[in-house]
């Protein structure tokens, strides 16, 4: 929500964020929320992250695969 629009572009440290907690997808760029390793990062760390994603991710098999499979763990 802080950071500048230059980190919030930057896939490596939104990647990392997202691994750590998955809900700053909400902060990402739209490009970002649009890029499936994010997206998949994202919600494989907090499903309800897929709030977050774009709508194209939002249905895309292999977004919606990674969101079932970890629906199943928790």
């Amino acid at each position: 929500e802080y950071a500048s629009d230059r980190l919030k572009n930057d896939k490596e440290v939104v990647l990392e964020g997202v691994k750590q907690h998955g809900y700053a997808l909400k902060s990402a760029s739209d490009s970002l929320k649009d890029d499936k390793d994010i997206v998949s990062a994202a919600i494989k760390q907090d499903t309800t992250a897929i709030q977050y994603a774009s709508q194209r991710l939002k249905s895309d098999t292999d977004v919606l695969s990674t969101l079932s499979e970890e629906s199943v763990v928790e």
